[in-house]
């Protein structure tokens, strides 16, 4: 479907090379101020052409709210929005009409809703239906800085190139100072020089994205189907060229035995209930124990490549391929915002459920 969320919910519109990109926010708090300088920055970091290691199409994505704004507050009904699309060169994917590009949605989508599909760079299927996401998590951010709830991302890895898994060695501040979106500037520059060796061979690289959640108050999640993990999990994997998901120490922590891994349960200075150790990831038994949730996001490689490639068209036919147009060598840079957005959507949502039971009056 094309709606995200139950109580926060964002429905998107638009394909990548039609006349706009647009969705409808439903289920925002009343009374929240709209911070468009925080909008602003977040479809920034999002846009084509930010830096020579992204995809060279020209966006402003200057987003146009149409509803459900009023003298600077948010008024609790739908906010629509759009964003117009300007710089399509509908031409450089002329060749794809009848062709199944590698590891793209060409066939799927053909599969699913026969000869119909919009083949411009990739119509529904293209990243630029995320556009929408980045709106609905930059609202989301909005209200979740009235909890003291904060969402940041970053690049932690592209290739072999990575980061310690220990986000509290590096000063995430620093993460907007480089084009890769990556806190350690040393190895910012290695994975910017990957990325830009892949490009000119006409190839494209991988890898992961961190994301560290403070703030968010226990208690908040399902304890069965509609678990804090898996609600942000889902979120993910529905990010384009998402491949692998987890929280916590992840598949890491399966190398270690349970004395090892939990996390001891101590009185903090304030009186509250803390952990001495946070290998769960800010969530237990679904649900959200005050502690800071961190999780890893993991991208594959873009699937276009600008050389020669086999494929087959609509009938079967044996063909060689090669991409035209302007694309992104690594997604990862750009990806960040777009971690963030789905990570403050699942998050405000899931918080309005838990207000939704706990302040019910009969």
């Amino acid at each position: 479907m094309n709606t995200f969320g139950t109580l926060y919910r964002l429905t998107s519109f638009g394909e990548s090379h039609g006349p706009a990109i647009g969705g409808v926010i439903d289920g925002m708090p009343a009374g929240i101020k709209v911070d468009t300088d925080l909008l602003r920055r977040e479809m920034a970091r999002r846009r084509p052409g930010q830096s020579q290691l992204t995809t060279q199409r020209k966006e402003d994505d200057e987003v146009e709210i149409l509803s459900g704004i009023f003298e600077g507050l948010t008024t609790g009904t739908p906010i629509g929005f759009l964003v117009r699309n300007k710089d399509q060169h509908s031409q450089d994917y002329s060749n794809l009409k009848d062709i199944f590009r590698p590891s793209h949605a060409d066939y799927t989508y053909f599969a699913k809703y026969g000869d119909v599909r919009d083949y411009r760079g990739g119509g529904r299927s293209s990243a630029r239906e995320t556009i929408s996401r980045v709106v609905g998590g930059a609202f989301a951010k909005m209200a979740l800085s009235q909890l003291g709830v904060t969402v940041r991302a970053y690049t932690s890895q592209v290739g072999t190139i990575a980061l310690d898994p220990d986000y509290h060695k590096y000063d995430l501040s620093q993460t907007e100072l480089n084009d890769v979106r990556c806190p350690d500037s040393q190895k910012a520059e290695m994975m910017a020089e990957l990325i830009r060796k892949v490009r000119s061979e006409g190839d494209t690289i991988g890898g992961v994205i961190t994301c560290v959640i403070q703030g968010m108050p226990a208690g908040v999640g399902e304890p069965v189907f509609d678990k804090l993990h898996a609600a942000l999990g889902y979120a993910m994997l529905g990010i384009n060229a998402v491949k692998g998901f987890e929280y916590g120490l992840g598949f890491a922590g399966t190398l270690q035995q349970g004395s090892e891994q939990n996390d001891i349960f101590v009185p903090s200075a304030d009186g509250r209930i803390t952990t001495r150790t946070n290998r769960s990831g800010g969530i237990q038994g679904g649900i959200s124990n005050g502690q800071d949730i961190y999780l890893r996001v993991a991208f594959k490689p873009v699937a276009t490549l600008l050389r020669d490639q086999p494929t087959v068209d609509k009938e079967g036919r044996p063909v060689t391929f090669k991409a035209t147009g302007r694309h992104d060598p690594c997604v990862l840079p750009r990806a960040v915002p777009i971690v963030e957005a789905m990570a403050a959507m699942t998050l405000l949502d899931q918080y309005l459920q838990q207000r939704a039971r706990t302040h019910f009056m009969p």
